[in-house]
C-alpha cells in the first residue's frame, strides 16, 4: 500500500469484519481514520489496539437523523476527506425488520444510510487529493432483482434476496455515482470491491433467531471461506492503488470470486443497466431528501 500520510479516511462499520482490517491498515500506514461506528464503546476499544492517528466517531447508517449529524459535525472537524469506505452492513435472515426511517433494514443500512453519507459528505470530498469513494458490493448482487416498485420488499418478504437485492442497490449506486461525478468533471472517483466469501461476523448475527442452526452454519462456514485479511484486499486495493479508475470493480482472483488475490469483478447484468441505476437513484434521492449531482 502507498504511503498514507496525510490523508483523512473515513471507514463505516470498522468495529469488527473487514472494516476493522480496513481501518487498521489505513491508519499503519499513515491515514488519519474515522471509525465511523454504530457502538462507540466497541469503536474505543479497537481504537486502543490500533497504530496510528484514529478517531471514533458515532453514526448509525439506519437512522438518516443519525446519519446527518455524524457528515455535519465530521465535515466541521475535516473539510477536506480523501477517502470513503461504505464498508457497513446488515445480513438478517429472520423476519422483516425496518428502520426508524421505516425502510427495510438491510436496504437502509448497506445502500441509502451510505447514500445519504456519500451526498452530505461530497464537498468534503472534492476538496480532498484524488478523493476516492469505495463501495463495499458481494457476489450475491449477480443473482439479485431490483423491483423499483417494492424497493423496500414489502410483497412477499424472502430474507436472503433482500440481501441480494440490497447489495445490488450497493453496487448500482457506485456505477451511477461514478457515471455523474464523471459528467460533472468532478475529481472524486467512486470505485466498487466485494470480498467473494470471507469470514465475518455477519453470518452468525445473521442467525440470532435461530441460535443452534446459526452455530452450526457458522462452523460449516469455515470450512468454505477465507480468511477477512485476504478478504479486505479488494476494497484495500480500490481505496489505495495507484492508477484505479473510477466504475472499477475489484474481487478476488479464485474460483467464481470467492477466494483469492485481487482482479477486476464481474458485473450483474443488471448492475451494468444504466437506466436501472437512473431509477434507483432519483428513488435515493426521495426517500433520503439528499440530492446531489
Amino acid at each position: 500500500m502507498p504511503d498514507q500520510h496525510g490523508r483523512v479516511a473515513v471507514v463505516t462499520g470498522a468495529t469488527s469484519g473487514l472494516g476493522l482490517v480496513t481501518a487498521t491498515e489505513l491508519a499503519r500506514h499513515g491515514a488519519r481514520v474515522v471509525l465511523a461506528v454504530r457502538r462507540t464503546a466497541a469503536g474505543h476499544e479497537v481504537a486502543r489496539r490500533m497504530a496510528g492517528d484514529v478517531e471514533v466517531r458515532e453514526v448509525d447508517l439506519a437512522s438518516l437523523d443519525s446519519v446527518r449529524t455524524f457528515a455535519a459535525g465530521l465535515v466541521a472537524d475535516h473539510p477536506a476527506i480523501d477517502l470513503l469506505v461504505n464498508n457497513a452492513g446488515a445480513v438478517l435472515l429472520g423476519p422483516r425488520r425496518t428502520s426508524v426511517d421505516g425502510f427495510e433494514l438491510q436496504l437502509a443500512t448497506n445502500m441509502l444510510g451510505h447514500f445519504a453519507l456519500t451526498g452530505l459528505l461530497l464537498d468534503a470530498l472534492t476538496a480532498g487529493r484524488g478523493a476516492r469513494v469505495v463501495s463495499l458490493s458481494s457476489i450475491t448482487h449477480r443473482t439479485a432483482h431490483l423491483d423499483l416498485d417494492d424497493l423496500q420488499y414489502e410483497r412477499d418478504y424472502r430474507p436472503a434476496p433482500a440481501y441480494g437485492r440490497s447489495k445490488l442497490a450497493t453496487t448500482l449506486f457506485g456505477l451511477e455515482l461514478d457515471r455523474r461525478l464523471r459528467a460533472a468533471g468532478s475529481p472524486v472517483a467512486s470505485v466498487l470491491a466485494h470480498p467473494g466469501l470471507t469470514r465475518t461476523n455477519l453470518t452468525p448475527r445473521a442467525w440470532e433467531h435461530r441460535p443452534r442452526l446459526g452455530r452450526l452454519i457458522a462452523a460449516a462456514g469455515l470450512l468454505v471461506t477465507q480468511r477477512v485479511e485476504q478478504g479486505a484486499l479488494p476494497q484495500l486495493h480500490a481505496a489505495t492503488a495507484p492508477g484505479v479508475r473510477g466504475g472499477q470493480f475489484f474481487g478476488p482472483a479464485g474460483p467464481w470470486e470467492t477466494r483469492g488475490q485481487v482482479a477486476e469483478a464481474r458485473l450483474g447484468r443488471e448492475a451494468a443497466d444504466p437506466a436501472l441505476g437512473r431509477g434507483l437513484w432519483e428513488a435515493a434521492e426521495r426517500l433520503t431528501g439528499v440530492r446531489y449531482l
